[in-house]
């Protein structure tokens, strides 16, 4: 069994490292990127397949207003549209066009090759070797949690 105090560090330590990667992730966009609240809306879309823009509020924690005027900005672009609910005609489901897939795919794609340039320049064949194995344990840690 491991020492709590270790484990206790190494998840303080986790957090931390993880945290400042994620934040150099979405700070390093490019210019005319879509804003945070834009690329937060499409990534609960594309995840709920459907979705309202009230529930879109609600998972933001934004007011329906805010969350009305980001879902406009990504209509204008053609990154989602609006359907009536089958179900319910007073509704209106919001879906990833084509367009918005491959705007994620693309965000998705830059991502990684600035991620890939960044592992070639900056790490030697050890250190990458540390990350290889590191990745399914840090995917198992998500997993758990």
């Amino acid at each position: 069994m491991a020492d709590a105090r270790e484990t206790e560090e190494l998840a303080g330590s986790l957090l931390e490292s993880i945290r400042l990667f994620i934040a150099a992730a979405r700070t390093a966009r490019a210019v005319g990127e879509l804003s945070a609240s834009e690329i937060g809306a499409l990534l609960h879309i594309r995840r709920a397949v459907e979705t309202t823009a009230g529930a879109l509020a609600r998972l933001a924690g934004v007011s329906p207003q805010a969350m009305g005027a980001t879902i406009a900005a990504l209509e204008t672009r053609g990154l989602v549209e609006r359907e009536k609910d089958s179900g319910d005609g007073r509704r209106m489901l919001l879906r990833l066009t084509d367009a918005g897939r491959e705007v994620m795919d693309a965000r998705r794609d830059a991502r990684a090759t600035a991620i890939a340039r960044e592992l070639g320049l900056r790490f030697d064949a050890n250190e990458l070797a540390t990350l290889r194995a590191a990745a399914p344990l840090l995917a198992r840690l998500a997993e758990a949690l």
